[in-house]
């Protein structure tokens, strides 16, 4: 995946540099923003490959940059994988209604997974 830009929109520092990390180390050029209202600045100037979304943040919740950025023409074919802690079915429906490609609950999930999952949305955009 050399090249491919990601925006990782995480509050928790220690995941955010993790998940970096290894995207880093995939080739993935990396891009961190710790709040809902940073990630979405970040999305509309670079205009990512991808982003992998967290529901939690300040500033602006995830849903809220999620329906945002489907909303604006210039960011809304960037595929969003959500990776959050909340595991209710309406959230989830609601972030899938919104256009996220995809749902991950971080508990459910070991790093190398989500990178496996972020490679195969990549290939079908």
């Amino acid at each position: 995946m050399d090249g491919k830009k990601v925006i990782i929109v995480e509050d928790d520092e220690f995941l955010s540099k993790m998940y970096a990390t290894k995207l880093d180390l995939e080739g993935f050029v990396v891009q961190e923003a710790t709040s809902g209202l940073s990630g979405l600045k970040a999305i509309q100037k670079e205009k990512p490959d991808m982003v992998l979304l967290d529901l939690n943040l300040p500033e602006m919740d995830g849903f809220e940059v999620l329906r945002r950025m489907k909303e604006d023409s210039e960011t809304k074919d960037i595929p969003v994988l959500v990776l959050t802690n909340y595991s209710q079915k309406d959230k989830i429906d609601r972030c899938l209604n919104l256009g996220a490609v995809d749902y991950l609950i971080k508990a459910h999930f070991v790093p190398s997974e989500v990178i496996t999952k972020i490679k195969m949305i990549l290939k079908n955009f």
